[in-house]
């Protein structure tokens, strides 16, 4: 394996794949590592990136991918709360060991920064919001306590090994095209849009007036892609959001007019490990990354619905 610029763990997936097609529109040299799980080959299709298959649970398989690279952008994980409630080993054991085992090559490799793409579950329900980068985290599902220690492992390498640099990035609620509204653990966007679009009903957890910091998968790639380069974040955590809630309601009707087609929804209780509210202050990504959201939520749904009806 030759040198290049970047590693994307989760490479395959609906965040990275858009991440590792910024990366070579821009000339980078990219890898990555999937195993394709969660993540799709047709994501990558027509992508000139090298892929390397391997579990994050495995030392040997990440090392062997972390080979002469510069940059590592971590997003490989097991996602979603629901899953973590379902089965909390192996969401610590990809989350939190898988995160080690990127941490770990990536310092045996000599590799210049590690960017961590972490979650707002971190912070559990923040009584106070905007929330800060400095609330104390309380995460209530057990995918947010992985995602806590995993934070914590980046931070601890970033101060503990000489000349090791770690970002961390907390993601607020993304959303864009190549999230997939077939998994059983489908986020709300693609859910809605494809429910919608073939007239079927959309299913909300509780009152459907909880608000989320819905962020458009544009402004989350810029976003990390500066983590990478900017001097003074090593170290450091930054949230990553719009900056703008929006309530479950609400984004269900945007679509519905974006569509053309009426919205039944259908009220079920709040699943456990949900949280109420969240909204990201993004003072610190502004100011240090230069991070600015580009794209607005009815810019961004706009752009998802296209996506996701020309799929299904």
């Amino acid at each position: 394996m030759g040198s290049v610029n970047a590693l994307v763990t989760g490479g395959a997936g609906f965040i990275g794949s858009n991440l590792a097609e910024a990366l070579v529109e821009r000339g980078d040299k990219v890898r990555v590592l999937d195993n394709f799980s969660t993540g799709n080959r047709a994501n990558l299709e027509g992508l000139d990136v090298e892929v390397v298959e391997g579990e994050l649970r495995s030392y040997e398989r990440v090392h062997a991918a972390m080979r002469g690279v510069e940059v590592v952008y971590h997003l490989g994980a097991l996602g979603s709360v629901p899953r973590s409630v379902q089965d909390p080993l192996t969401s610590s054991a990809v989350n939190v060991e898988g995160t080690l085992n990127v941490l770990l090559a990536a310092r045996d490799e000599g590799v210049r920064r590690v960017v961590f793409s972490s979650s707002t579950s971190v912070y559990g329900t923040s009584r106070e919001l905007p929330t800060v980068e400095s609330t104390p985290p309380d995460p209530i599902s057990p995918y947010g306590v992985a995602k806590l220690a995993a934070e914590r492992y980046c931070i601890s390498f970033s101060r503990v090994y000489h000349s090791f640099e770690a970002v961390v990035l907390r993601y607020f609620n993304v959303f864009g095209p190549r999230q997939s509204p077939h998994s059983q653990y489908a986020a709300a966007v693609p859910l809605f849009i494809a429910a919608i679009d073939q007239g079927e009903p959309v299913t909300i957890y509780g009152d459907g007036e909880q608000s989320r910091d819905f962020t458009y998968i544009a402004n989350i790639v810029d976003a990390t892609v500066r983590a990478a380069e900017v001097p003074g974040a090593n170290g450091r955590i930054f949230n990553v959001a719009a900056g703008a809630p929006a309530t479950v309601n609400h984004v269900a009707e945007t679509i519905g007019l974006i569509l053309g087609k009426p919205v039944e929804k259908r009220f079920e209780p709040p699943r456990p490990g949900d949280i109420r509210d969240s909204w990201g202050d993004i003072t610190a990504a502004r100011e240090t990354l230069g991070y600015e959201p580009q794209v607005d939520l009815p810019t961004g749904l706009e752009l998802t619905a296209e996506a996701i009806v020309a799929r299904v």
